[in-house]
């Protein structure tokens, strides 16, 4: 195993809490009754709704800036919160953009980077995957977006760009993540893989898959026990 690409929301970050206290924050005091937890889980189901609705044309992008603002307004319609502002919604658009990293996440990196390339292969566009390693000194090696590619993951364009700018065969790459799909699609590419279990990713345990399987090479519990399993 020559390098290791890393899901971001999720996987290296907590977008639920990070999201949810941007929410609370702005918009607690007028709607003191909204459930701000079914909210950015609400925002996150729509966005992967909307992601999966993009045609993959080649040579087009659709920014997931963009994806998340066209969720974010047609949920306040639907949630009732039609005071909130213009500049409000951009403002927590935004939060997607200043993700916190998992407690693990910094330190199992810094031991992983000893041996390994590290480099991220997340949906979120390039600017936000810099600005979210740059907020929460993410100790990457390089960047790598599906704006790249042109094409969202599970697509696989996407991880066979990763692996060409790596400069490495799928089978020298393993995929890291927290979402089985992703997992899954990078395997029938001759990736390597490990799956994270992050019970909290979405707030409730009950919410989150954190069951281990035999179809992955690694079942870990945090980037910390991916590092100790390696050898690191």
């Amino acid at each position: 195993m020559r390098a290791l690409l890393f899901d971001v929301q999720g996987t290296a970050t907590d977008f639920f809490s990070t999201v949810r206290t941007t929410a609370a924050r702005m918009l607690g005091t007028r709607y003191p009754g909204q459930d701000w937890s079914k909210f950015v889980n609400d925002w996150r189901a729509a966005y992967f709704t909307d992601v999966a609705a993009v045609p993959p044309a080649a040579g087009t992008w659709t920014s997931v800036d963009s994806v998340y603002r066209s969720a974010l307004d047609a949920l306040l319609v639907q949630a009732g919160l039609d005071t909130v502002t213009e500049s409000e919604r951009s403002e927590l658009n935004r939060a997607w953009r200043r993700l916190q990293p998992w407690p693990d996440t910094v330190p199992g990196l810094r031991r992983l980077r000893t041996k390994y390339i590290l480099a991220t292969l997340s949906n979120a566009d390039v600017s936000a995957v810099v600005e979210i390693s740059r907020l929460g000194e993410l100790p990457w090696h390089a960047i790598f977006t599906a704006e790249m590619a042109a094409a969202f993951k599970p697509d696989p364009r996407t991880y066979l760009m990763a692996s060409r700018y790596l400069g490495h065969d799928p089978g020298d790459i393993m995929m890291v993540a927290s979402h089985k799909y992703d997992l899954r699609a990078a395997a029938r590419l001759g990736f390597a893989t490990a799956f994270v279990a992050r019970p909290l990713e979405y707030g409730d345990p009950v919410l989150a898959d954190t069951e281990f399987s035999d179809e992955f090479d690694f079942n870990v519990t945090d980037f910390e026990d991916l590092a100790t399993q390696l050898g690191v």
